[in-house]
């Protein structure tokens, strides 16, 4: 294995890429007329799929940041995204040797006392881990996760120099003011960090399973806890095809409209009812199983929505379907982040007549589908200076991915309607439940207090006005930005009323006679003159050097 550069050399080398696609259009699909895929005028150098070339020679971690850039249509162009979403784990698998120590050292114990057999062959690999097909000790059939050996050192490393150069791009240039690279950053650390504990792969796995059983069409490989670690995660065995590798015969003898719709309710249900995406839901991750089910693998990656997020993006997604582009309007302005630049006018003139255009593709077509509509709105915001939240972005990028599935699993269905259906279906179940008595009655406890102290905090109020001792007080102003501009000016001041009174008191003793002569003039005006010219000088190069623009103003949530 060949040593990867670390430290300020692997930050240069990330910079080196970054220089190469500075022209190619890559971070700059920020106009709305950019927004359809374009195949011309890509430039001779930094094409769509030698960005994803050069990508995966990065690394691991560069593999998956190119997943995750390929949910970000504010950031990327769609021919880039296109690429970014053919990307593939171009890895050499790892010698069972090393694989046997990971496993030993994590379970506490040799293979051979673990499993009754363990094939040395993987069944799949990735950047991050290889699967193994093994039989425990009761014959039960299990796949075995194992995580490759060195992998979290050289994760780390790379994330740090990302940061490093997200934070000077923030800083330096106006498209890392808009974004924030700093903190999408962040968040794919975070997401990156939190896949490298298969514990918490193994916690999705059980709670996806758990939320699946209302639709029998689903299942997902539950986790041996018991051979279970940070490293190694042992699931049930689940074998089948592709989705993507159905054929015409099979969807002729097996009815499999039910298991796509089942598979789109289920995956809304995650999102809109128990606040969690999977955030990688392509064909790859889904099998038909032989006995017509179909198997959900590779929960890693799985994002949690605040409930309060969620609700805007269900009521967002619920106006949208039902072609209301002012409400769409409303919630994503109320999710978002509004910059000083923001044009709402142009936001809402596009937004509607984006809505406008979905609501009059009816069924079977597959023009603008729910899951291109909510990627061209985050584009759209990030045109007109709103920063949508990256919640949204994987939204869109989830139901593109399901549709694409649902796409090979039954050509002919209407998903438009299944989604429409199950929105209306969960409104319904949201009404019910803030009519359910708990609801009610928590609601009638709160309007009690509320009454009840009422009366004593509004005679407490006319009291203080009525003494005339109502005040009104502004805490930490002390600590503030303005006080501290304030005495930065006050200082500016007091330097320039010294300089100014050293230069003048210098030329009226330039007059007076002395012995003492330094350049052919008296000694103390020389002096008080070098010091008032050095110190207004500090001032003058403080001012340029130091002074700068406000930054821009963004305000969260509706005004």
């Amino acid at each position: 294995m060949t040593d990867k550069p670390t430290g300020l050399a692997r930050t240069a080398q990330i910079v080196r890429f970054l220089l190469k696609y500075r022209s190619s259009g890559v971070f700059t699909g920020l106009d709305a007329d950019a927004m359809a895929p374009r195949d011309e005028d890509l430039p001779k150098e930094g094409k769509p799929e030698e960005f994803v070339s050069d990508l995966e020679a990065l690394g691991p971690t560069f593999v998956k940041l190119g997943q995750a850039l390929s949910t970000r249509p504010d950031m990327v162009p769609p021919a880039y995204i296109a690429a970014l979403e053919r990307m593939q784990d171009n890895v050499a698998p790892v010698p069972f040797d090393e694989v046997r120590e990971v496993v030993e050292s994590e379970l506490g114990v040799r293979l051979s006392k673990a499993f009754a057999s363990f094939d040395e062959e993987p069944l799949g690999g990735a950047s991050l881990a290889q699967v193994h097909r093994a039989t425990l000790r009761d014959g039960r059939a299990v796949a075995v996760k194992v995580q490759r050996p060195g992998i979290i050192d050289q994760l780390y490393s790379d994330l740090d120099s990302l940061n490093s150069v997200a934070t000077r791009l923030d800083r330096a240039t106006d498209i890392g003011r808009r974004v924030h690279f700093a903190d999408w950053v962040h968040e794919f650390r975070k997401t990156l960090i939190a896949e490298l504990d298969y514990r918490t792969e193994a916690e999705n796995l059980e709670r996806f399973g758990e939320r699946f059983e209302p639709y029998p069409e689903l299942c997902v490989p539950q986790p041996v806890w018991d051979y279970t670690r940070k490293r190694v995660l042992t699931m049930d065995l689940v074998t089948g095809i592709k989705v993507t590798e159905i054929s015409g015969m099979r969807r002729t003898h097996q009815n499999l409209e039910d298991l796509a719709a089942a598979l789109m309710r289920g995956y809304l249900d995650q999102v809109l009812v128990h606040g969690q995406i999977h955030a990688d839901p392509h064909p790859g991750n889904l099998l038909l199983t032989p006995t017509g089910r179909l198997a959900l693998f590779d929960l890693g990656m799985v994002a949690h929505i605040p409930p309060r997020q969620r609700d805007r993006l269900f009521q967002l997604l619920f106006a949208a379907v039902d072609g209301r582009g002012e409400d769409v309007v409303r919630e994503a302005v109320a999710i978002g982040t509004r910059l000083e630049e923001f044009d709402e006018q142009r936001y809402q003139r596009e937004v509607s007549q984006l809505v406008a255009k979905f609501a009059a593709h009816r069924s079977h077509s597959r023009g603008l589908s729910e899951g291109r509509l909510v990627l061209e709105l985050t584009r759209l915001g990030t045109a007109c200076g709103l920063r949508t939240p990256s919640e949204m972005s994987l939204l869109g990028k989830t139901l593109l991915n399901l549709e694409v599935v649902c796409d090979s699993l039954a050509p002919d269905l209407d998903i438009k309607n299944v989604i429409e259906g199950h929105l209306q279906n969960v409104m319904r179940d949201r009404m019910r439940q803030s009519m359910s008595p708990a609801k009610l009655a928590g609601e009638m406890m709160e309007m009690q207090a509320l009454m009840r102290d009422a009366p004593r905090k509004i005679s407490d109020v006319l009291g203080l006005l009525a003494e005339n001792r109502m005040q009104f007080g502004i805490t930490g102003l002390e600590e503030s930005r303005l006080m501290e501009n304030l005495q930065k000016i006050a200082n500016r001041i007091t330097a320039g009323l010294v300089t100014a009174a050293l230069i003048i008191s210098s030329a009226l003793l330039m007059r007076v006679e002395t012995q003492s002569q330094l350049f052919g003039y008296p000694t103390i005006a020389m002096v008080m003159f070098l010091i008032g010219s050095g110190l207004g000088l500090a001032v003058v190069i403080n001012a340029l050097v130091r002074d700068r623009r406000a930054p821009k103003r963004e305000q969260i949530g509706p005004r």
